[in-house]
């Protein structure tokens, strides 16, 4: 599993939705992202990567597109 497929399942998984509406997802843009729902999600990408996000990495992903900023910030390869 490449790791765009292991980030992929990890918002497909965490917020219930599909790979059709990753591109355009945003934070509270589905009931599931929640605050409860965003630190699951970043809990299951800091567990999938093995890697501890920095307090203003938390709160500025808000967005697919901006998580995979901050993945790659981590030296993670997407």
């Amino acid at each position: 599993m490449t790791n765009l497929e292991k980030y992929n399942k990890a918002f497909m998984e965490c917020l219930s939705v599909g790979e059709d509406d990753l591109e355009t997802l945003e934070y509270q843009s589905v009931d599931e992202w929640d605050s409860v729902g965003h630190m699951d999600l970043i809990g299951e990408l800091e567990d999938v990567f093995d890697i501890s996000f920095e307090t203003d990495d938390i709160v500025d992903f808000g967005s697919y597109k901006k998580g995979i900023e901050i993945i790659k910030k981590y030296d993670i390869k997407l």
